[in-house]
């Protein structure tokens, strides 16, 4: 297989999550709203809705491979963002069992370390390019050819 179908790929699964998490976000932001709210943050609703739409734009563009180098530091910057201030903690509900509270901090450390490493998948995209199968690379953009 060659390495731009290889590149292809890993655009098309780095992008996935971003299109399929920013879509719902714009038509139901209450639950990420939440999040915002709890984690001290104002405006949560409004900031919910520009999440979603952050996603879907950046992760179409990733998937497209246009703006490459732009939307893969911004999405590198995201990831890492929401892995260190909305994964970072334990998590304590009330009246719930200590054992599900474990479970969920068990979780939430996953999706912490879940983020990070697409936040280096980004990084990576970012510096190698989205190769010859992209947009970019139609327009000429020299980092494009790079992979």
């Amino acid at each position: 297989m060659s390495q731009n179908v290889v590149v292809l790929i890993g655009r098309i699964l780095l992008s996935a999550m971003f299109i399929l998490a920013g879509y719902p976000k714009l038509l139901d932001p209450s639950g990420t709203a939440g999040m915002i709210a709890n984690a001290g943050i104002p405006a949560a609703t409004l900031l919910a809705y520009l999440a979603g739409l952050f996603e879907l734009v950046a992760g179409i563009f990733i998937l497209v491979g246009f703006q490459t180098k732009i939307a893969a530091y911004l999405l590198a910057a995201f990831s890492i963002f929401t892995a260190l201030v909305f994964h970072s903690g334990s998590i304590a509900v009330p009246d719930f069992p200590e054992g599900a509270n474990n479970l969920l901090t068990m979780f939430n450390g996953l999706m912490m370390m879940k983020n990070l490493t697409i936040g280096g998948g980004f990084l990576v995209l970012a510096a190698f390019g989205p190769g010859a199968l992209s947009v970019d690379a139609r327009l000429g953009v020299t980092d494009a050819v790079r992979a």
